[in-house]
């Protein structure tokens, strides 16, 4: 039950984000890096690429046992991905006057870092058999 919410939220996150980067990449980018150059713009094409595919694993994987040893790719996928991802930004954002959504993006990926980690060690939470226990 749990593992089913946080994928639909990390789906839901990943899709909009790529939408807006596959899309838009030239507005989205100068607005989280101001000197990002606008020529550039295949860079965030090639990471909405990346987080869509992953945004259909989640979403795929929704119904699916998460956690310990079931669903264990899915979950060391999004675990990595996140992880990196919130340590990078906040490597970024603690380094100079970053803007606002650069500090938001930080912390909604270390809030899904975390709960892939928890769902890593202690296992699939809400499903019968967890409850039984």
């Amino acid at each position: 039950m749990v593992a089913s919410v946080i994928s639909r939220i990390s789906a839901l996150v990943l899709c909009v984000a790529g939408i807006a980067l596959l899309f838009a990449p030239d507005v989205v980018l100068p607005s989280v890096l101001p000197a990002f150059p606008p020529s550039a713009a295949w860079v965030g094409q090639l990471l909405a690429a990346a987080w869509l595919g992953v945004a259909v694993l989640n979403w795929l994987q929704r119904r699916a046992a998460l956690g310990g040893i079931y669903g264990r790719p899915t979950v060391l996928a999004n675990l990595a991905l996140y992880f990196i991802s919130a340590l990078s930004l906040l490597r970024a954002a603690a380094s100079s006057a970053a803007p606002v959504p650069l500090w938001l993006t930080a912390v909604v990926a270390g809030l899904l870092a975390a709960a892939y980690a928890l769902l890593l060690l202690r296992g699939p939470f809400g499903t019968p058999e967890h409850s039984a226990r």
